[in-house]
């Protein structure tokens, strides 16, 4: 799982880079920009979910159905803050989003997804000491 932590930091320096060094305009006119960013937001979330499931299995936490029960078993055990784990649950909304298209996600949305990378690293903080 370590690996697996290591892999989500190194996302999260990729994504602030890309912030840094991209505009929404870039983005919308380089298919390939766009494909990175989907991608490394994608990526960076299935991350969260693998490490969130591994620790709700792993310490008991209860029976986790979903993705979305694994993020709940670390809030209710205080594994991770409340407002953490809502804003988890609604990153794996967009992930679903993301990987089966549902609905089309407008470039600017994703640019503005770039912020989930606090909400990565905070989830790192917080569940370091139970890997």
């Amino acid at each position: 799982m370590l690996e697996r932590i290591e892999q989500l930091e190194e996302n999260i320096a990729h994504l602030k880079k890309m912030q840094e060094q991209m505009s929404i305009e870039n983005i919308e006119n380089n298919k390939f920009d766009e494909w990175s960013l989907r991608y490394g937001i994608f990526e960076s979330i299935q991350i969260v979910i693998d490490l969130a499931c591994h620790l709700s299995s792993r310490y008991n936490l209860g029976t986790a159905k979903t993705y979305t029960a694994c993020i709940e078993n670390l809030q209710k055990e205080k594994f991770i803050s409340s407002s953490l784990a809502k804003s988890l649950i609604s990153a794996i909304g967009l992930r679903n989003l993301l990987i089966h298209e549902y609905v089309r996600v407008d470039t600017k949305q994703l640019y503005g997804f770039l912020a989930l990378r606090d909400d990565f690293s905070r989830f790192i903080d917080e569940v370091k000491a139970f890997l």
